[in-house]
């Protein structure tokens, strides 16, 4: 068995990631993920590298096995990305979000955005099984009417991204919720039922703080809704056919069809609609009046696919709305989920991980403190390996033995690292979840994080029920 560092120098490159990142951020702020992020996780990795090699002889090809292998493991994540990108850019040309957007601004009112966001996003990925399809789909029509209604993006954000990680939780079609009870090897329908003590609680509690903040918001919004309206309906041909795509697309999810699978789908589908009832756009777009109408639909939709698009709409504000970045768009996104995947094998690979991991372990002298190590665990395994998947397996495979030799059941444990690793991941700006979500959305990820409250209640909730002892048994001996 090979020497695992000292949990002290196991920190090291973690204190020199966090400083860089500070650094950084100080540096070029919103602009940090176009390089200065990547290059400080980079410097990260090279940091863990040289001390495993020099003072503890790990050889250097076990960092490339476990980065081959991690970096392997993200290849459908990032056409899933890639995927997001093309449907973000087919559904706002198409006209399916400005035709959501016109008619929602006129629906809703500012008092109740927050708790109907909220709610509509927790049902839609409780459906799908899937947070970030959520986000990427009704999420951004949602931050969309919040500009017309006056209200905060990054509150409607923070109620957005807490309701489709309340759905993508329980779902039992959620990739996470599956990978949390089968590594614990719970019965997914147990697994769900169990969390249902902590996650509705932290659930309703959310809604309860939208509701309350959503009652302060001022009423008079007519000016802000006759101006996106006007705005929308005199550029977009507004029309109720355009929600073929979402249904359709709801089709799909219901029969289970593979996310990748449903995004691309949709995006085609948004492309045939953009055709038929958008080809003004599609023209503009192009930007070459020499083509004809064919070539003219073909170059536009191409470019709405790939990269970037701006519509002129009579005002900055609605510019700015419906611009869209395509595939390009998240190609940032990428090279910092391959660089925090490059971070987080080092870091496995050196032991480094595992060595501050035994730390936490050894500190458990209790029920209370076992459930706090390991929702922890969670965050810092999201932190430090930049990867929600990664935090969920190695929290419940770090901490599984433990759960039994205390005599309590696996389906503690399981509950435990959803709702911590799960919901916490977003919360990170190096994360995969976070990153995504920061770029889908363009909402940076410290300006919503304050505002993802079922995201922060879930794993301060998870430790008071382990405090109360509510439901926790010991594991029948048979």
């Amino acid at each position: 068995m090979k020497e695992l560092p000292h949990p002290l120098v196991a920190a090291i490159p973690l204190v020199v990631l966090i400083g860089l990142l500070a650094v950084v951020i100080a540096l070029f702020g919103s602009d940090s993920l176009s390089g200065g992020s990547q290059v400080s996780l980079l410097a990260a990795m090279a940091v863990c590298v040289f001390i495993s090699m020099v003072f503890y002889k790990e050889p250097w090809k076990s960092f490339e096995q476990q980065i081959e292998k991690t970096v392997g493991g993200v290849a459908i994540m990032i056409l899933i990305l890639l995927a997001v990108g093309m449907l973000a850019g087919a559904w706002m040309i198409s006209g399916v979000v400005p035709t959501l957007i016109y008619y929602g601004v006129q629906m809703l009112s500012p008092q109740f955005f927050l708790l109907c966001a909220c709610v509509i996003c927790a049902l839609v990925s409780l459906l799908s099984g899937s947070s970030w399809t959520t986000i990427a789909t009704i999420g951004v029509a949602l931050l969309g009417i919040s500009h017309a209604l006056g209200v905060s993006e990054a509150i409607a954000a923070g109620a957005i991204i807490s309701g489709a990680y309340f759905g993508d939780k329980m779902s039992p079609l959620s990739d996470t919720t599956i990978l949390a009870s089968s590594s614990a090897g719970v019965d997914i329908f147990k697994h769900i039922r169990y969390m249902m003590l902590t996650t509705m609680p932290a659930f309703m509690l959310t809604l309860l703080i939208f509701t309350a903040l959503g009652l302060g918001f001022d009423a008079d919004d007519s000016i802000h809704v006759h101006q996106y309206t006007e705005g929308l309906g005199g550029k977009f041909n507004i029309s109720l056919w355009t929600l073929l795509v979402p249904v359709l697309t709801g089709v799909l999810i219901v029969k289970r069809v593979p996310s990748l699978i449903v995004l691309f789908l949709s995006a085609l589908m948004a492309g045939v609609m953009a055709i038929i009832l958008q080809p003004h756009i599609l023209k503009e777009i192009a930007g070459d009046a020499e083509l004809g109408s064919v070539a003219a639909l073909t170059k536009g939709l191409v470019m709405t696919f790939y990269g970037p698009t701006n519509i002129e709409m009579g005002s900055a504000e609605l510019n700015e709305l419906v611009s869209t970045g395509g595939m390009a768009g998240m190609q940032n996104t990428i090279w910092l989920i391959v660089c925090a995947m490059c971070f987080g094998a080092v870091m496995v690979a050196s032991g480094m991980i595992e060595s501050i991991t035994r730390v936490v372990i050894s500190w458990v002298k209790s029920r209370v403190g076992l459930v706090a190590s390991t929702a922890s665990t969670g965050l810092f395994l999201n932190v430090a390996t930049g990867d929600q998947f990664i935090s969920i397996v190695l929290t419940v495979n770090m901490f599984k033995n433990v759960y039994e030799k205390q005599g309590y059941e696996p389906r503690l444990v399981s509950r435990t690292a959803e709702d911590s690793a799960t919901v916490t991941s977003v919360l990170v700006p190096w994360n995969t979840c976070g990153l995504t979500q920061s770029t889908v959305l363009g909402v940076a990820t410290i300006a919503y994080l304050p505002y993802c409250f079922f995201n922060i209640l879930s794993p301060v909730m998870t430790i008071l029920v382990a405090a109360l002892g509510w439901k926790i048994k010991r594991k029948v001996k048979e």
